[in-house]
């Protein structure tokens, strides 16, 4: 049987994720939904019409979904469904802004996610993530190892893109990596990234990386406040279906993402950026990677505050 793969939400995020997965020629079929009468469709009979230009068989559904769940049997058999639903942030607003209003959104998705794709690896977007990841298992009652959030992908990107550029060197030149929260405690982790093999602290002074871990953190805030309206797409969507693929095809790819963490660097029972193993079964395993102490106090800290407002979730 082939495999099918749902992104909930056509806005710009929830679209261009779409386009991505369905380009990559993996899944037999992508099906993209929204609350929007007709919205999705279009955009599958789109995307679609760039087959023959793009020379991909993938086949794009497009479905309205309605307050009650209706649409949503056309997600039935999905091996994966990335949530993008949600309120995007304006200019001046934080991710915990979106908080109680997201919450509503996600929770109803993921309750009609267990309903018709039981076995499905979810994938969550929505902001602010580490929260809606949590909520999203906790509606869904998946295992939580089939139950992650797109955070660290993203944000290791950016990281990896302003370094780049700061030295100007190849992107592909460049390592980084980034833990903890997606938001203001994120950890960027310098003592694990490199420019061409050699370590990043070699490369360039302690005070320009802090400078691009701060631009890094505010990464997401700086797009928003620069396009006015909506906030990032690109490279969002380019994570998230990068982690989409790695479940289908099963690739066992150690990605930085939000997963489940119980015991690992000492921390247990929160939703939090590490780096995982992952596969058809979602997460197979938290990779623990070697920080230095200053880096795994930032990530013990993040974990708190992290755990504290997931709590605050499972009543939304």
């Amino acid at each position: 049987m082939g495999k099918k793969v749902t992104v909930v939400g056509a806005g710009f995020y929830g679209s261009t994720t779409a386009q991505r997965l369905a380009e990559y020629d993996v899944f037999d079929t992508v099906v993209i939904t929204d609350i929007v009468e007709g919205k999705p469709a279009g955009l599958a009979l789109d995307l679609n019409q760039s087959r023959a230009v793009e020379g991909f068989e993938t086949k794009v559904v497009g479905v309205t979904t309605g307050p009650n769940g209706e649409g949503y049997e056309a997600i039935e058999g999905s091996d994966v469904v990335v949530i993008t639903a949600g309120l995007p942030r304006k200019p001046g607003m934080s991710r915990m802004d979106l908080l109680e209003t997201n919450a509503k959104i996600v929770r109803q998705v993921a309750e009609n996610v267990a309903k018709y794709a039981p076995n499905a690896v979810v994938i969550v977007v929505s902001n602010p993530l580490d929260e809606m990841t949590a909520l999203a298992q906790l509606a869904t009652q998946f295992p939580k190892n089939r139950v992650l959030g797109q955070a660290g992908m993203l944000d290791t990107a950016r990281f990896t893109n302003f370094v780049a550029e700061a030295l100007n060197v190849p992107v592909k030149s460049v390592k980084t990596l980034t833990l903890g929260s997606h938001g203001d405690t994120m950890v960027p982790v310098p003592s694990k990234s490199t420019v061409n093999g050699k370590p990043l602290r070699e490369a360039m002074p302690a005070e320009q990386i802090e400078e691009l871990v701060v631009k890094t953190r505010n990464g997401g805030a700086e797009v928003v406040a620069l396009l006015k309206t909506g906030s990032a797409y690109y490279a969002p969507s380019a994570a998230a279906a990068r982690m989409a693929r790695a479940v289908a095809e099963d690739s066992g790819e150690v990605m930085p993402v939000c997963a489940w963490v119980d015991g690992q660097y000492g921390i247990s029972g929160v939703y939090l950026g590490v780096e995982a193993e992952i596969g058809a079964e979602g997460v197979k395993r938290v990779v623990e990677t070697d920080l230095d102490a200053d880096e795994l106090a930032a990530l013990k800290e993040a974990a708190e505050a992290v755990r504290a407002k997931q709590a605050d979730v499972a009543n939304m």
